[in-house]
């Protein structure tokens, strides 16, 4: 009778779990309704500018120099140069690779495509039961057949012939 009980009672809960929402993965930000405290960024001090000529316009919705930059500031804090990090295009170095990228055509719904496809995976590959009794992650179980194997990867491209300044030379076998 006890052990009718106790199975009785296991299945229930089982039931409960399986109910379920959408498996989380490994989403940080999953379940937070409050406002992000890390985008909230104090401004500058004001300051009277050397020169009044050389302030920018103003308009509206646009920048200002109290606005605060931590990109800017890092790049300046390194040695960089943060007037660099304008939006200016693609640099001239790159145009021939993003060309040869795009050259049969780029899909401008890419996000929205890829965003529906890992939905629809996560729910082929969603927790089971006791992960979900247990509140394991499936993250590294859902994506597995995705991740590429590094060692085995550079090993195949060295044997190739590709150079691969950066990586350790392979290992003989």
């Amino acid at each position: 009778m006890r052990t009718r009980a106790l199975t009785i009672g296991f299945a229930a809960a089982l039931g409960l779990a399986a109910c379920g929402g959408e498996p989380r993965l490994n989403n940080i930000k999953a379940g937070q309704n409050g406002p992000d405290e890390f985008a909230i960024l104090p401004t500058r001090s004001l300051a009277m500018p050397p020169d009044l000529a050389v302030l920018p316009a103003p308009t509206p919705g646009g920048a200002n120099i109290t606005d605060p930059n931590p990109q800017g500031d890092a790049v300046a804090a390194l040695g960089g140069n943060p007037d660099r990090l304008a939006d200016r295009g693609i640099a001239a170095a790159d145009q021939a690779l993003v060309a040869h990228a795009g050259r049969v055509g780029t899909d401008p719904q890419i996000r929205e495509t890829l965003a529906v496809s890992d939905a629809e995976w996560r729910a082929r590959n969603g927790r089971r039961p006791l992960e979900r009794v247990f509140g394991s992650s499936v993250y590294q179980r859902a994506y597995a057949p995705m991740a590429l194997d590094a060692p085995t990867e550079q090993l195949r491209w060295q044997r190739a012939g590709a150079i691969t300044s950066t990586a350790p030379a392979p290992v003989a076998e």
